[in-house]
């Protein structure tokens, strides 16, 4: 026996929205790029307009911090100077000046040192101030704890703002969420969605956090350092701007290859992810088929390409630090040899030669990382990209100006003239008119994909019409709020949904002011009680969507609970009991018949022994009602009814059997001699 081979990753998806997952286990999304980039980041930037206050806070820091910072180098010159004339002065005889200094040293035909000294705030015979000096050091150290406590002031409400700007986003999300139609999560993945709300979120962020910081602080320095530059020696700026182009220049090249390197490698994580998933999602059919082997051998091989393609996309993304590095360490000895010759020459001091190598030194780094960040940014766009595309989704039609309905409600319900479809060039349901008094309980059978959950759905207004229209207690639903629609409503779904929390609390999520004591009654009429009492915690047990803890019937049974509770003057059951065994099945129908007194119900059942006392059972194919009437009524009538119940309740159709077959040719091998 052998099984089908897994199916891989990139054959499952194809054709599909790819989602732009973070990695593996939420990894960044390094290497994606927006589409466009310029309209989103300009909207992106917009979303901060809510703190602009704490922006020129954060702004003013940075130009304060950046400036103080960028002057220490200049004012630490001054230090070096101080103590350089000093050693100087302290070796030439006292009680002449600084001009016969000079002159002397010509004359004795030292004419570099008499170039060197009229470059230096010499006096001679004066030894080093060690009270100017300290002074200058004080001042230094004063600029850089100020430059450090303004970077401070400036991280946090950077931070502030990034935060306060994304929660705003997720509310955004989360509101935008509730007021999309259910059209829309019909044709959107889950894990899409989750992606978006989730990933993207946190990829906007951080993206936010990192870059304005450093974009902003690496600007600021570079612009800070070249005035500094220009001031000191405009003719060593020159030299020294001359690394720019170089330098970036060659961080384009390396990111350009380095780019596709990155998008091989989270492509190659996500199927390495899918395969992942999917080996332990079947795991139980790889051991019984032996595929064990097989399964190994597929990691081995996509994990030896992801190995291949991270290494090549780090390698090569790593080579921008030290490549950068070893221009800047060439401009440093350009510097150095030219500034060393001006201060032989006496055009520049030696405390401002050893300021601009220090500037020459900063300025390599803030261009460096400015490069990086490129990459950082495009990430961060793309994924406020993806969220603004949630954002301007399509949302339900506004019910604010509909009449709000207070009148009391007995559950009659009328179509007349329905007509919609999902796709607009495929019909679903056209012209269906139905009429459903007030206590009845309606039975709505037929094969997959008849419209049997649609037709329910229309009612909650989960979808608008397309044509006709569908009456409550003679008000036409679309004129309904839907609040006030869908709190009349109870549904219960074939697909279980429990949050994690108590017992308790989900069967009250169906009316949240209930009592203890009705919280009870509706688990008694639903049988929860029953097996409550058998769990250690009895009503405060934590359960959650998985249900780890409770059964699948028992996990229905508390969803059934729920609608009790809520009290509705109209019941949806979509395939309610599907989950529950046939003697709990048989307790909640003497349930459900209490509960249905007075209240309108439709219930969606493949099972026709649950619907055989209903009140009218529809017949639907293919969006039509092909007929309709009791039970009794439709099995004598030997229609579509009737072939559907005799195909649930009647044995198999008798087929030939092959002679060899018959004559026992299927018989086990009769054993060796």
């Amino acid at each position: 026996m052998t099984a089908p081979k897994t199916m891989k990753s990139t054959e499952r998806i194809q054709g599909a929205p790819m989602g732009h997952g973070r990695g593996p286990m939420g990894g960044g999304m390094v290497g994606q790029k927006a589409m466009e980039f310029g309209p989103s980041a300009k909207r992106l930037i917009g979303r901060l307009g809510p703190e602009r206050p704490k922006i020129l806070a954060i702004l003013f820091a940075a130009v304060i911090s950046v400036a103080m910072s960028a002057t220490g180098p200049r004012v630490l010159g001054r230090a070096t100077d101080l103590i350089f004339a000093g050693a100087i002065g302290k070796r030439l005889p006292a009680g002449m000046t600084k001009a016969q200094a000079i002159e002397a040293a010509r004359a004795a035909g030292q004419s570099q040192i008499a170039d060197m000294l009229s470059g230096v705030d010499v006096v001679p015979g004066q030894g080093i101030d060690f009270g100017a000096v300290g002074t200058v050091l004080l001042i230094v150290i004063a600029l850089y704890a100020g430059s450090s406590l303004l970077s401070f002031l400036q991280g946090y409400l950077l931070n502030d703002v990034v935060q306060h700007t994304v929660a705003r986003m997720r509310s955004e999300v989360e509101d935008k969420l509730n007021r999309l139609p259910l059209r829309f999560f019909d044709r959107q993945p889950r894990g899409e969605l989750l992606s978006r709300v989730t990933n993207d979120m946190d990829n906007v962020s951080q993206s936010l956090q990192q870059t304005m910081s450093q974009v902003l602080t690496s600007l600021l320095t570079i612009t800070f350092v070249i005035g500094m530059m220009i001031w000191i020696s405009p003719t060593l700026a020159l030299i020294a701007l001359v690394t720019i182009p170089i330098s970036m220049a060659i961080a384009g090249f390396v990111m350009k290859r380095s780019r596709t390197k990155f998008v091989d490698q989270w492509r190659r994580t996500g199927n390495l992810n899918a395969q992942v998933e999917e080996a332990f999602t079947g795991h139980a059919l790889i051991k019984v088929f032996g595929r064990q082997e097989e399964i190994q051998t597929d990691f081995e091989v996509e994990n030896e390409a992801l190995f291949q393609a991270s290494f090549g996309a780090q390698f090569l993304s790593g080579l921008i630090m030290p490549i950068m590095m070893f221009v800047g360490n060439l401009n440093y000895v350009v510097i150095a040899v030219l500034g060393g010759l001006r201060v032989a020459s006496g055009t520049m001091s030696l405390g401002d030669v050893q300021a601009f190598i220090q500037y020459s030194r900063q300025f390599t780094q803030p261009v460096t990382q400015v490069a990086s960040m490129i990459n950082l940014l495009q990430s961060g766009v793309a994924s406020a990209e993806r969220v603004f595309e949630l954002l301007d989704a399509e949302e339900e039609p506004s019910d604010d100006d509909h009449v709000r309905m207070v009148d009391e409600r007995h559950g009659r319900v009328s179509f007349e003239h329905v007509s919609f479809r999902y796709e607009e060039d495929v019909p679903l349901i056209d012209d269906l008119s139905l009429h459903v008094e007030p206590g009845q309980t309606v039975a709505i059978v037929g094969p997959t994909g008849a419209g049997k959950t649609t037709l329910v759905n229309l009612v909650m207004r989960f979808y608008e019409l397309d044509g006709g229209r569908i009456t409550l207690d003679g008000a036409d639903i679309s004129q309904m709020h839907r609040e006030d629609l869908r709190s009349e409503i109870g549904m219960v779904l074939q697909d279980t949904w429990l949050f994690k929390g108590t017992i308790r609390d989900n069967i009250a999520y169906g009316r949240l002011d209930a009592t203890d004591e009705e919280i009870v009654e509706a688990a008694t009429a639903t049988f929860v009680d029953r097996f409550v009492h058998s769990l250690p915690d009895g009503y405060d047990t934590i359960v959650d969507d998985e249900g780890s803890n409770i059964s699948a019937g028992e996990k229905q049974l508390i969803t059934i609970a729920r609608a009790f509770l809520g009290d509705p003057s109209l019941l949806i059951l979509d395939e309610a009991t599907s989950s529950v065994d046939t003697r709990t099945e048989l307790l909640l129908q003497h349930a459900m018949a209490a509960l249905r007194s007075d209240r309108t119900s439709f219930v969606i059942a493949h099972r026709l022994s649950t619907i055989r006392d209903a009140d009218l059972i529809l017949v639907m194919e293919e969006g039509r009602i092909v007929e309709q009437g009791t039970h009794d009524e439709l099995i004598a009538a030997a229609g579509a009814y009737f072939d559907l119940y005799n195909a649930q309740f009647k044995g198999p159709a008798p087929v030939s059997v092959p002679a060899t077959v018959a004559a026992g040719a299927l018989r086990p091998p009769a054993p060796p001699g």
